[in-house]
């Protein structure tokens, strides 16, 4: 069993970016001031140097 897992271990992290750049986590936190008060922001994503995509909160 330990044979199996290791070797599924090794090629999953063999496959990693294997297509490309992988992806890389982005995050950000700030506030702003406006006529409304100070309001907190945030966007999570991902980036690849190419493509990116992310979600603002």
């Amino acid at each position: 069993m330990k044979p199996l897992v290791l070797i599924i271990s090794l090629t999953v992290l063999a496959a990693c970016g294997a297509d490309g750049a992988p992806f890389v986590p982005t995050a950000n936190l700030g506030l702003n001031i406006g006529p409304n008060g100070v309001t907190p922001g945030a966007t999570v994503g991902a980036s690849n140097g190419t493509v990116s995509v992310g979600v603002g909160l």
